[in-house]
């Protein structure tokens, strides 16, 4: 079936991903050692990685922006332009360059000039306005604002003496580096691969946003292992990617798989669902990288001749979910599916090397699984005080090593940084990095990712993945989009379970059909007690919904919206009615 999860992954199953990738041996053999070699200290950086590649090739596609592209060389000379203009400006080893733009292919070559200097490209997030958008620029102390004038409102939303005092536009940087040296700066071939390149910012649905660090030794990490080990683009490849250059699937994931061979990269403006296939065809990708429900939006597109009329075989991202993975493969035509996980800040990557189907693929880096308190989300100590790992099969919280050889970057925020880390885990003195994330052991060192145990929560004494009830939402034909959360019901303990939904156009739900299905597909204490029917369902530009807002308003606060409450297995679901949450409490819904 379709919506099947995967449960382990065997030797067998390695073997024979293991031999699909022998036409890829050589740059598989080339990649390996930096992986497994390169040291923090190791004179390898982005700007040397691509300095290389325009000595070898400079009259090979880098660029392509609707339709048009620019060479290695052509890009590198502007680069270096750009890169003249900061040092005159006073930018040297470890300031930082603020980009506030949105998706052009000068956002990169930015940055690019930016990291080439040791310098710190501050990527702003362009969503973002006033007293957060200052916290940002706070964050940053930039020498240097370049900002995008299709951003320039961003910029308007706060006080320009929070800005540094030299602030260009694309046009304005473009002037002032008129003229300016085209060679590539000295101090780059010298840079140890442990200088910080860029802050990512994250998305974070409440709060004040925190500045992650990507130093280049994490870069060159995912160009090997993601790039070069995972994705394996050939020269002659191109890959799309319409994610924002502001996040590190784009700036890190997608890049660094095109300078691990020398490929292009193709930036889309912005994601559309209904245009994605005509920009893909536009750019001539051959692959493309995606993020969270990005290919579910897709899928819900009407079928049309673009679905296999592109030349994309190779896909590359994070989020793509078992429930889908087979349709979407089987409908687009595509032939690897680079599933990986990690984050902007964590110190490892899993990556699907071998091809395998529903996982989030292979790491051989340290890391545990371990039992976990469902509530606060920390990892639970046993009478010696010490975390216990959970069995193969077995879901647990993930987290990993860190050492010299694996490192945590953090945030800019050190107290942000030092709560993420676990010390005396296993043994004195030992320190892990706490990812914050449920995943299941498939064996072989490989995971499947179940949920973010933020949330994740407990009832009946069972701990319910939000994202396994959303899945068996997601299968409900009248079910357009849908989160899970969970919600306090006075007098009960834990957690109950409730499910924000927006309908397909023309379609109506049928509550006491929704109960059935989702009795019949989930265990009875993970099927929710709340249905809450909303217009829409507001996002972040990482296609990450906005939880926090419901959770707050849980089933008092829904206004106008149709609230439906779970009587049982035979009843289903009914129109919400005021005495169900003590009728709740004295167990006597839902029933069965």
């Amino acid at each position: 079936m379709a919506n099947e999860t995967r449960n382990s992954v065997g030797l067998l199953d390695v073997a024979k991903g293991a031999l699909g990738m022998v036409p890829d041996l050589p740059g598989v053999i080339r990649h390996a050692p930096g992986l497994i070699l390169r040291r923090p200290k190791a004179e390898a950086t982005i700007g040397s990685v691509f300095d290389g590649l325009v000595a070898k090739h400079p009259e090979r596609p880098f660029l392509r922006f609707e339709g048009k592209s620019i060479t290695y060389g052509e890009a590198n000379r502007q680069i270096n332009r750009y890169a003249a203009f900061f040092s005159k400006n006073g930018v040297g080893v470890g300031d930082v360059v603020g980009v506030l733009a949105k998706n052009k292919p000068q956002t990169l070559l930015v940055m690019l000039a930016t990291v080439k200097l040791g310098a710190i490209a501050g990527m702003l997030n362009y969503n973002q306005r006033g007293q957060v958008l200052s916290h940002s620029l706070g964050i940053l102390d930039a020498t240097v604002l370049v900002v995008d004038p299709d951003a320039k409102e961003a910029l308007d939303s706060i006080d320009r003496a929070e800005a540094p005092d030299v602030t260009v536009d694309f046009a304005e940087l473009e002037d002032a580096s008129e003229g300016l040296s085209e060679e590539n700066p000295s101090v780059t071939a010298g840079l140890p691969a442990s200088t910080k390149a860029f802050y990512i910012f994250t998305s974070g649905t409440t709060g004040m946003p925190k500045a992650s660090i990507m130093s280049h030794y994490r870069w060159m990490t995912s160009m090997d292992g993601i790039g070069g080990m995972g994705v394996r683009l050939r020269h002659s490849d191109t890959m799309y990617s319409a994610l924002p250059l502001y996040h590190n699937n784009a700036l890190t994931v997608a890049l660094s798989s095109v300078l691990a061979s020398g490929a292009c990269l193709a930036i889309g403006k912005s994601f559309s669902a209904s245009k994605f296939w005509d920009d893909i065809i536009l750019n001539r990708a051959t692959a493309f990288c995606y993020i969270g429900e990005l290919c579910r939006y897709l899928l819900a597109q009407p079928e049309k001749s673009t679905d296999r009329s592109h030349g994309v075989n190779i896909i590359v991202g994070n989020g793509m979910r078992s429930e889908i993975w087979d349709d979407f493969t089987k409908r687009f035509g595509i032939e690897r599916v680079v599933e990986f996980y990690g984050a902007s800040e964590l110190n490892l990557a899993f990556i699907n090397v071998f091809n395998l189907t529903k996982t989030a693929g292979f790491c051989p880096l340290p890391f545990k699984i371990v039992e976990y308190d469902a509530e606060t989300g920390e990892p639970e100590r046993n009478e010696k005080g010490r975390l216990t790992t959970v069995p193969k099969g077995g879901s647990g919280l993930l987290i990993s090593e860190i050492s010299d050889r694996v490192p945590f970057d953090g945030y800019t925020d050190e107290e942000a940084s030092n709560k993420k880390i676990i010390k005396d885990a296993f043994k004195s003195g030992d320190r892990w990095f706490n990812s914050g994330d449920l995943v299941r052991d498939l064996g072989m060192h490989h995971i499947a990712f179940v949920d973010r145990l933020g949330d994740t929560f407990r009832w009946k004494g069972e701990n319910v993945a939000t994202t396994e009830v959303e899945a068996e939402l997601g299968g409900v034909d009248a079910i357009d989009h849908c989160v899970v959360y969970g919600v306090e019901v006075p007098d009960t303990d834990g957690k109950a379970g409730m499910a924000a939904v927006t309908l397909r156009d023309g379609q109506e739900l049928d509550p006491k059909a929704l109960g059935k299905q989702l009795y019949d597909s989930l265990p009875a204490y993970a099927v929710p007690l709340f249905v809450r029917v909303v217009s829409e369902l507001e996002q972040t530009s990482t296609f990450k919904n906005r939880k926090v807002e419901l959770r707050d308003e849980g089933f008092d606060d829904v206004g106008d919206d149709k609230l439906y409450v779970l009587k049982g297995s035979a009843d289903g679901y009914v129109e919400f009615y005021d005495d169900y949450p003590q009728d709740v409490a004295a167990a006597k819904v839902p029933r069965g």
